[in-house]
């Protein structure tokens, strides 16, 4: 049996995002002033973001929200994406499951995180701005973003979470390609950064310090804003494209999901892959089984709180509702460095705590083992974050063996792995490990949240 690619034409790309905030019956709770905590406006947020991303992120009335035709032209590089269905996944795992994934890796930044990065340079060339500053975690924003700002003429400052600095050179050496300035972080650049080398000089780094880096230099910076790449309601819509491109393409092969599955970090590309399909649940009564799969040294969504915390490690964003582990929380190395984040968006928390989407997480060697069975039965080597999104389909997939009930998976295949061939490398020699965290290290930092 050959695998077959679902593709659609360039004129089929959705022309609008979904905004799940419109359909959701208990929406987002506010985002707060930390100082006074009273509810945040959208122009509250214009000093660090552009404006029309700033209404978009509060937007809770308009389900649809057009596509700008400079952005969709820019999509057309790699848009549509393909959904492929992997037989010979479903071979060796001898499964009456039917699983089919959407490759994002196909962009030239090699994830999905260019599907918001082209949106949110545009609207800050819009708007006038001359320079941008960013944080990234294993490199997949960083590198989308850098592509995206040249584009746009853009001048961007990238902050690399120090560990994933040193870990994946190349995906430095992509960003500093594509024109960014890269700095590992935390740096001696930033008072943030240099408070915290301070205290901890060896501080491996974490993507909530990176991000306090970012937009500290983004507000001390004339013409400048503030760019994120996940966590944030604006970001969410923009990744609903995979889906509505998923939706189109799963009629074309004659099924629809009974399980949507996606990696999860801040929530960029699981929101991408199930809002739209999670529509028809809010809508029309079905009942499609949506999970978020994180890791297990960094589980928010399955061992965290739900409160008001911040975005970031030095306190600069505004108070989110989110599922978190603390705004202190120092993640382990493991080598999925986008997926090591303490907080959950705003609205995948609120999803979570209705029960309207599930989370399992997954130990950082049995997501290398779901990634490398991956690649020799469909060819393509996954991102170390996507094998945690193809470990719980395999989880789904063996379940349904056990079961003996035909389901059909879909998963997001957030990016391919060519760049981090150095992480196999180290599974494949028995280098890597799991890493343990106690209920007394999680609850240790979110008592700090209390003082």
């Amino acid at each position: 049996m050959s695998t077959k690619k679902f593709l659609l034409e360039e004129n089929e790309i959705p022309t609008s995002w979904y905004n799940i905030q419109a359909d959701m019956i208990n929406k987002p709770l506010p985002i707060l002033n930390p100082g006074t905590k009273e509810q945040l406006k959208a122009e509250d947020l214009y000093p660090i973001f552009a404006e029309a991303l700033c209404q978009q992120e509060l937007n809770q009335t308009d389900p649809w929200i057009e596509i700008p035709e400079r952005v969709r032209d820019l999509y057309k590089i790699y848009r549509p994406t393909p959904l492929v269905r992997a037989y010979e996944l479903e071979k060796a795992l001898d499964t009456p499951a039917h699983i089919y994934f959407k490759n994002e890796g196909v962009s030239p930044a090699g994830s999905h995180k260019l599907n918001s990065a082209i949106a949110q340079a545009y609207y800050c060339k819009e708007q006038g701005v001359t320079n941008i500053t960013t944080e990234t975690g294993a490199g997949q924003w960083g590198s989308a973003l850098s592509f995206a700002a040249k584009v746009f003429g853009l001048e961007l400052a990238v902050y690399m979470v120090k560990v994933s600095y040193e870990q994946k050179p190349y995906r430095r050496m992509m960003m500093q390609t594509y024109g960014a300035q890269v700095i590992a972080s935390p740096s001696m650049s930033t008072k943030a950064g240099r408070k915290i080398l301070t205290e901890n000089p060896n501080y491996p780094g974490s993507l909530g310090c990176a991000i306090s880096e970012a937009i500290e230099l983004a507000i001390s910076t004339p013409n400048c804003k503030y760019t994120l790449g996940s966590v944030l309601n604006h970001v969410s819509l923009h990744q609903t494209i995979i889906g509505l491109e998923a939706e189109k393409q799963m009629e074309k092969a004659g099924e629809y999901p009974d399980i949507v599955i996606g990696c999860f970090g801040g929530g960029s590309n699981f929101s991408g892959i199930s809002f739209p399909f999670l529509r028809h649940n809010l809508l029309h009564g079905t009942k499609t089984r949506m999970i978020a799969a994180e890791p297990s040294s960094c589980p928010k969504l399955t061992r965290g709180q739900f409160r008001y915390d911040f975005g970031d490690e030095a306190g600069y964003t505004p108070l989110l509702p989110m599922y978190t582990l603390g705004h202190n929380f120092a993640p382990a190395n493991i080598h999925a460095g986008g997926l090591r984040y303490h907080g959950a968006g705003t609205i995948i928390s609120q999803l979570k705590k209705d029960n309207l989407i599930e989370a399992v997480d997954i130990k950082q060697l049995d997501s290398f083992e779901a990634g490398v069975l991956f690649s020799r039965t469909e060819g393509i080597i996954p991102a170390p974050e996507s094998c945690h999104a193809i470990a719980a389909a395999i989880n789904e997939a063996k379940q349904a063996k056990i079961e003996g009930t035909q389901k059909t998976i879909l998963f997001n295949l957030s990016g391919n792995g060519f760049i981090d061939l150095p992480s196999y490398d180290k599974y494949l020699s028995g280098d890597l490990q799991n890493y343990a965290l106690t209920d007394a290290d999680i609850q240790k930092n979110l008592d700090a949240l209390d003082k």
